[in-house]
């Protein structure tokens, strides 16, 4: 066991003998969504997040000569509650750093709170874009991938090809909107054409009429059935209620139409056999990503957990306790300031191989991956097979803060 996490441990910066080698402890809150409608998410964050302290730290949760101590708190996913209990964190644990929540609505309401208290907040896995975008603040860090580059990840990956035309359907509201123009914008420099946009009422359950203005828009753009290079694609983006796929059953193929959508967690991707051969981009499959911290995520997870594989919660939360632990390595100290002096432009390893907390807003930059869809009889799942990696350099993510 310690020969592992000495080997695992070479992957990370030596310790400098500075002021973390005293014999107080880091306090590290963890205030994320433990009860609530997203506890299945949280639980896998919650999971990653400590075996990310256990890797970096080598197995020994300390840094420095000082032990690592984990308090966890509980949002129960409710944006006042979630403020309620970062503050109480800061101010009565006198925590020196937080990490959460799984909400993005809960993770709005606690940002003016670390401002409030100058303590950094690293966000994981909440996802809206504003959290740092125009909500953002100099002590809001995130290893969360953001909605922006699951849509441009998705455009990359879609757009590599002439002769493609694509239509979206997504959610009448702003989490809807706002996929559907950054998938727009990443299209616009590619190969392929954004045709038409369909948006739907969030409680929608039937599809059909917009599964027909959705096939008149693609239907008569190319003829896939003389041409091999056309590609009809509707690209689906829907959270919640509702199944737009049900669309399939109008039967899109008989204009050589083909459904698109990006990665899921696990339980909801195995919906998606019944799509061999679907194109999209995800931002972490546990067979995806060939590098010594993965390696150890997908081993170690499996014998905890009764053979079960890491899912996307809990490679983000992986990469969020990594993050933590390489700021406190590089600032050598707890301190606020120098965390931040530290952290920004940090680049660090994770199960997604590097990632970098971008300067400006302190996103942190990462690969996606562009998949295929395989169906195995015998995983309960659809596998997404990598075509390609769309990498950080590809995924052309705008600064959106105002700061």
């Amino acid at each position: 066991m310690l020969r592992r996490f000495a080997l695992a441990a070479t992957a990370f910066c030596l310790v400098p003998a500075f002021a973390l080698a005293q014999n107080k402890e880091i306090k590290i809150a963890h205030v994320y969504d433990k009860t609530g409608a997203l506890e299945a998410y949280a639980k896998q964050t919650q999971a990653g997040f400590m075996m990310g302290l256990e890797y970096a730290t080598g197995g020994k949760m300390e840094v420095g000569g000082r032990k690592i101590v984990v308090i966890e708190k509980d949002t129960q996913g409710k944006p006042d509650i979630g403020k309620a209990q970062l503050a109480a964190a800061y101010g009565d644990d006198k925590v020196d750093i937080a990490v959460g929540p799984t909400s993005s609505g809960v993770a709005l309401a606690m940002l003016p709170v670390a401002e409030e208290y100058k303590k950094i907040l690293l966000v994981e896995p909440a996802v809206a874009d504003s959290i740092t975008g125009d909500k953002w603040n100099r002590y809001i860090f995130r290893t969360g991938r953001n909605s922006s580059q699951d849509a441009i990840s998705n455009g990359v990956a879609l757009g590599r090809k002439e002769n493609t035309y694509i239509a979206t359907l997504a959610q009448d509201y702003a989490f809807g909107k706002d996929f559907v123009k950054a998938f727009k914008d990443a299209l616009a420099g590619s190969k392929a054409k954004l045709v038409f946009e369909e948006y739907a009422p969030m409680a929608t359950t039937d599809f059909t009429a917009s599964a027909q203005r959705l096939f008149d828009a693609l239907k008569d753009r190319c003829d896939s059935a003389k041409d091999k290079t056309c590609r009809k694609i509707i690209f689906i983006n829907w959270a919640g209620a509702g199944n737009p796929f049900k669309i399939a059953d109008l039967d899109p193929k008989r204009y050589g139409i083909e459904i698109a959508t990006g990665g899921n967690i696990l339980p909801a991707m195995a919906a998606y056999k019944a799509f061999p051969g679907m194109e999209g981009a995800s931002y972490y499959y546990y067979e995806i990503p060939k590098n010594p911290v993965n390696k150890w995520l997908v081993e170690e997870h499996k014998k905890r957990f009764n053979g079960a594989p890491p899912d996307f919660f809990t490679a983000g939360g992986m990469a969020a306790g990594i993050a933590l632990v390489e700021a406190f390595k590089k600032a050598g100290s707890t301190d606020t300031e120098k965390l931040i002096s530290a952290m920004e432009g940090m680049s660090f390893e994770t199960p997604k191989g590097k990632m970098i907390f971008r300067k400006e807003d302190h996103q942190a930059l990462q690969s996606m991956y562009h998949f295929k869809i395989k169906v195995d009889p015998a995983v309960a799942w659809a596998i997404p097979e990598l075509v390609s990696e769309v990498t950080i350099d590809e995924i052309k993510l705008p600064i959106r803060n105002k700061k």
